[in-house]
């Protein structure tokens, strides 16, 4: 399988007063295209530093990170910027949405960033609402939806832009134990039926269950890769 993500040797230290804090301490790992993994740890295990170098929005103290062949810890922010746009979809705790726009509206949101005519714009953002059983809310406010329904929206708006990786920053954070299911089943399908490879950070160990690969994070250090069998076979 092909390789998108490749981690190297990767440090982060902070300096808190005089003390050297190391958020990653020399982080090694693989992930391949179609893959769902998920990054477990608890408060200040760094798996949310890691995420951000993932996503280029923290820069390494050391080593590198190569997505899709490009070692992005050396580009400019201009560059990163231009990287994630055309690379990469959000998934986040708080869904984001905007409160003036639609669904079919927050969904279209990124393309506006492209530059995409706006008939293109709607089509593509009918289709990922449609993918993710929206398609009779589309012109719901977010304040007329479930948080499940409005994490739906976000799941959509981050495949609108067709990347080749999503990131999700503990997706169901805000969701009920129901709705988390509800959430993480239409991720893992979304993996399969699109080919995309999701990385997800969680503090949670079952919601894990649902990734091919968990990463244990523990101050700092991947401390056990877990395989799964794909993801207890699609949780039956």
């Amino acid at each position: 399988m092909e390789q998108v993500i490749q981690v190297r040797n990767l440090y982060k230290l902070y300096k808190v007063g005089d003390e050297t804090v190391r958020a990653l301490d020399g982080v090694d790992f693989d992930i391949h295209q179609g893959e769902f993994c998920a990054i477990v740890g608890t408060s200040g295990s760094g798996k949310s530093t890691l995420l951000n170098m993932l996503a280029g929005l923290e820069k390494p103290t050391k080593g590198s990170i190569v997505i899709g062949g490009q070692h992005i810890e050396h580009l400019k922010e201009d560059e990163l910027v231009a990287f994630r746009r055309n690379n990469v979809g959000f998934i986040f705790q708080s869904f984001h949405l905007m409160g003036m726009m639609n669904a079919v509206e927050n969904v279209a949101l990124p393309l506006t960033f492209r530059g995409e005519d706006k008939r293109i714009r709607i089509r593509k953002a009918n289709q990922m609402l449609k993918l993710v059983g929206l398609q009779k809310h589309r012109k719901h406010m977010p304040n007329q939806m479930s948080g499940g329904q409005q994490q739906r929206v976000g799941v959509a708006r981050a495949l609108v832009v067709n990347p080749k990786i999503i990131f999700a920053d503990e997706p169901t954070g805000n969701l009920d134990s129901h709705t988390s299911e509800d959430v993480m089943r239409l991720m893992q399908r979304v993996v399969r039926e699109q080919k995309k490879t999701l990385v997800m950070v969680t503090h949670d160990n079952h919601l894990a269950t649902y990734a091919d690969r968990v990463f244990h994070i523990s101050d700092g250090k991947i401390i056990k890769i877990e395989e799964r069998e794909r993801a207890r076979e699609e949780q039956r």
